[in-house]
């Protein structure tokens, strides 16, 4: 029964992807990238899925105890699937909060119908679905702004090697990225596109928005939270008002203050003190794991607002740019330096072209939003995660963006476009 309901669902899967690529190889601008970038991501998967890291081991294991529930006793897996604990035969765990990893024991039980418990296939999955996700970002980027360069999307989500490596096989980044790429494309629909959303799609637009927040909450409340000033100053030009770009800036402002406020009162976990003890218990806990290898230090950091937001430049920077190449003495750190080194010239070059009026043609509000989006994650993510091990990975929730928005302008539009991007 297992092995016929595997062998369907995957031909089914199959046909989907074929039915999903045969128009898009012929599209007129980037199809001719579909498959070399297609075969890329296949690559990265072999070869993370032949090396798997402890995480992937660790979710495919717990994830086939979910399954083996899930056939022995459905009704006892719904209720797994519901809550925060998992108890079956020998396996007792209990979670507390939004937990990712549970998150994914479960997507992983649900992966292996058609997986069988292999990880190698949970991985392709996952990879599949990040990269479809992505290339249908790209192509409603292209379809709604024509004037902008959508290679800068692809390279963003599908060609920058920490973004690849970090989404290839059974990871949560996969699944996080993948997520938050349809998440993006369906609201830039609804907000700039022609057509209305049909109803399947604002069904998709809500499992897939739920799937974001589970893979890794606090860094999809950004990004929601950025869609959300999206939609408002959107909404305000609908109505006649916000044509004006302070304008803008000053309702996002103000929505910014005002969520931070309203989320502090709802829960106490938010709150200011709460927030900055945390964090800075997050940051101590990280920093003594990480002791004999290169780390951030912030010697002066206290558990108060005044004291993060001192320290907050030094952490995006630290975000964005470290290790640096000669850091850490090992080929995984001089690889993930040189990689910084071109970060921080593409971002450089960007911030030239935007000084000379080439800053691109993307809507000044879809700008504002993302860039809000990519600074709040790398302050939060500069101060939290000392370790850089942990940083260059955590750090693959924004990079796809802040790359999107670095390779829009028009010097990089004339390079994008030679290569047929």
């Amino acid at each position: 029964m297992k092995l016929l309901l595997a062998l369907v669902l995957n031909a089914g899967l199959l046909l989907l992807l074929w039915h999903w690529l045969r128009p898009r190889l012929t599209e007129a601008g980037i199809g001719c990238w579909l498959l070399p970038l297609l075969g890329l991501k296949l690559l990265a998967w072999a070869v993370a899925s032949w090396r798997p890291s402890g995480d992937s081991r660790h979710m495919q294991l717990f994830g086939n105890a979910l399954s083996q529930q899930l056939w022995e006793s459905p009704a006892a897996w719904l209720h797994t699937a519901l809550g925060n604990e998992f108890h079956f035969h020998d396996w007792h765990v209990v979670f507390h909060g939004f937990s990712n990893t549970f998150f994914m024991y479960k997507v992983v039980s649900v992966l292996n119908l058609g997986g069988a418990g292999s990880l190698w296939l949970s991985g392709l999955y996952t990879s599949l679905f990040c990269f479809v996700a992505s290339w249908e970002l790209a192509r409603t980027v292209r379809r709604l702004f024509p004037d902008t360069p959508t290679g800068a999307v692809l390279v963003g989500f599908l060609l920058w090697p920490s973004v690849l490596f970090w989404t290839a096989g059974l990871t949560k980044e996969s699944v996080l990225v993948g997520s938050g790429a349809a998440v993006v494309a369906l609201v830039l629909q609804w907000l700039y596109g022609s057509e209305k959303l049909r109803p399947w799609q604002w069904l998709g637009l809500l499992a897939l928005a739920a799937l974001h927040f589970e893979a890794r909450f606090f860094f999809a409340g950004l990004l929601l939270a950025a869609l959300a000033g999206l939609v408002a100053i959107r909404t305000g030009q609908w109505l006649g008002g916000l044509r004006h770009r302070w304008g803008q800036v000053l309702l996002l402002a103000l929505l910014l203050a005002g969520g931070v406020y309203v989320v502090g009162q709802v829960s106490p976990v938010f709150t200011m003190n709460r927030f900055t003890s945390r964090l800075l218990t997050n940051y101590r806990e990280l920093y003594a794991k990480s002791a004999g290898r290169p780390r951030i230090e912030y010697p002066a950091l206290r558990p108060t607002g005044e004291s993060l937001l001192a320290h907050t430049p030094v952490a995006i920077g630290a975000a964005l740019v470290r290790p640096w190449p000669w850091e850490g003495g090992g080929a995984l750190y001089l690889v993930a330096g040189l990689e910084n080194l071109a970060l921080l010239a593409v971002l450089l070059w960007s911030v030239g072209q935007t000084l000379r009026g080439r800053a691109g043609r993307l809507p000044f509000a879809l700008v504002l939003v993302l860039l809000l989006y990519c600074i709040l994650l790398a302050a939060l993510l500069g101060l939290s995660s000392p370790n850089l091990g942990t940083l260059n990975r955590y750090r693959v929730a924004l990079l796809p963006y802040l790359l999107w928005l670095a390779l829009q302008h028009d010097g990089a539009a004339r390079w994008l476009r030679r290569l047929g991007m």
